[in-house]
């Protein structure tokens, strides 16, 4: 289309956008008012541009892209300079793009959620203390050694979150980060501390108990909270991809093995030889990993997202 015969209201332009997609003959200050005409209707916008009769458009536009060979003005207003004048070298910086800000989302989600069932744990066990107090109990004892806590967040967290932020990933992008990522990490930490504080006070022989019965009951809450937390990380890795899938069970086959050497019980002061209180934190961690599933599938449907378990 003939650039002259554009409308010159911004509504008339959007609309003639819809209709045309290529046009000749068109002045600098077209350039921006077709940037404008975009924006307005909720469009993000990138204009490509290497002259001075550019830089309007270029300085107004959501992404500002130069050639490197283009004029001075043009690389200074632009966001990004293309030193090799390629301009099929974007398409691999939209995806980098993608796939830190996706990266991040995943590996946000899985940090969250360990502060959010970290200060729930920590809440609960001082209000249970409080309650005590004036009752004349024992109150209660932490369930963690500093030892649980790091062997909970090696293939929970640490290890996994790292694979995670340096993969492949070309999902789009889209608004809504920090809801997106509470609405999963909240509720998901919430699930993990209440499961985890139900097993240990079903476990709990009292303050005074031996130092074998403390071991079992710190070893129960233990594997209920593992069970939750590695389902945790087997959701916010979906889709899957074979690595993906094969990330999240050689995380929960590593916690098996350190549950079945013996020097690494030791070690690790785990103690899961009371098949009663073991019992009932393996039935405890299947409800909590259940529920998180059912919560999965609810926020996708409440955030309008389809649901996806394989790529």
């Amino acid at each position: 289309m003939d650039a002259r015969a554009l409308p010159t209201g911004r509504e008339e332009l959007a609309d003639t956008l819809d209709s045309y997609t290529s046009f000749g003959r068109v002045r600098p200050d077209q350039k921006r008012a077709i940037v404008h005409a975009l924006q307005s209707h909720g469009h993000t916008v990138a204009m490509t541009g290497d002259g001075v009769n550019d830089v309007l458009a270029l300085k107004d536009a959501d992404i500002g892209v130069a050639m490197g060979s283009g004029s001075p003005a043009s690389r200074a207003v632009a966001q990004i300079v293309l030193l090799n004048n390629r301009f099929a070298t974007l398409p691999h910086v939209v995806g980098e793009g993608r796939r830190v800000i996706g990266n991040i989302e995943r590996v946000a989600n899985l940090f969250l959620t360990k502060t959010v069932y970290s200060v729930l744990l920590a809440l609960l066990v001082g209000i249970e203390c409080l309650i005590a107090i004036p009752l004349r109990r024992d109150p209660l004892l932490f369930p963690f050694q500093p030892i649980h806590v790091t062997i909970a967040a090696w293939f929970t967290i640490g290890i996994p979150a790292f694979i995670l932020s340096l993969a492949p990933n070309n999902e789009r992008a889209y608004p809504g980060f920090v809801r997106r990522v509470m609405t999963s990490a909240v509720p998901f930490g919430l699930v993990i501390g209440v499961a985890t504080f139900v097993t240990y006070l079903a476990a709990y022989q009292g303050r005074y108990a031996s130092w074998q019965e403390q071991e079992q009951a710190s070893t129960a809450a233990l594997i209920t909270l593992l069970m939750t937390a590695l389902w945790v990380l087997a959701v916010i890795a979906r889709p899957y991809q074979w690595w993906r899938l094969a990330l999240v069970l050689a995380s929960g086959l590593a916690y098996v093995v350190i549950f079945s050497l013996p020097l690494a019980r030791e070690k690790f002061l785990l103690d899961a030889s009371n098949l009663a209180t073991t019992s009932i934190a393996l039935a405890v961690g299947v409800v909590g990993a259940a529920t998180i599933e059912a919560m999965w599938w609810i926020r996708s449907r409440m955030l309008g997202v389809k649901p996806r378990v394989w790529r």
